[in-house]
């Protein structure tokens, strides 16, 4: 299995991750405390909302599985060899873990906040629904033969 080959390196990257992962992170709150503060979502575009859930979520499935399943791992491995290291650190799963929560949360704002007339578009959640159809049907294909590599394009 690859491991890294100079300690300051390894700190580096960990070090830049987790650098990477604050700054992403605090990104999100402006717009959870402006709408706290007016108590209203007048302005904020739903679209991006739904479709930035299904972006996050996506994203947390491939981190966590790639990050905690050895099946996947010995997968990948298989594939790509076993002097590759796995692409996935543990801050790239905390930002994904956290940004499908703050998104939520952001949902949750404009179930309860004035938001004016606005709503989803029929676009979006035709497109959503798209991409979750189809992202059930590869995993129920998957799944009887638990390979999941066939996935990666």
């Amino acid at each position: 299995m690859a491991s890294w080959n100079s300690i300051p390196l390894e700190i580096t990257y960990e070090v830049l991750g987790w650098i990477a992962f604050l700054a992403w992170s605090i990104s999100f709150y402006p717009q959870v405390i402006m709408n706290f503060r007016r108590k209203s979502v007048v302005g904020l575009n739903f679209d991006f909302l739904v479709l930035n859930l299904t972006k996050h979520f996506s994203y947390l499935i491939y981190n966590a599985t790639l990050y905690f399943s050895s099946e996947v791992q010995k997968q990948y491995f298989q594939k790509y060899g076993f002097w590759e290291m796995i692409p996935v650190a543990a801050n790239d799963v905390a930002f994904s873990v956290h940004s499908v929560f703050v998104t939520l949360i952001l949902l949750f704002q404009t179930g309860i906040y004035e938001r004016g007339g606005q709503t989803v578009s029929k676009i979006t959640l035709a497109i959503v629904a798209v991409v979750w159809l189809a992202a059930g049907v590869c995993f129920f294909i998957a799944l009887p033969t638990h390979s999941w590599l066939w996935l990666c394009i």
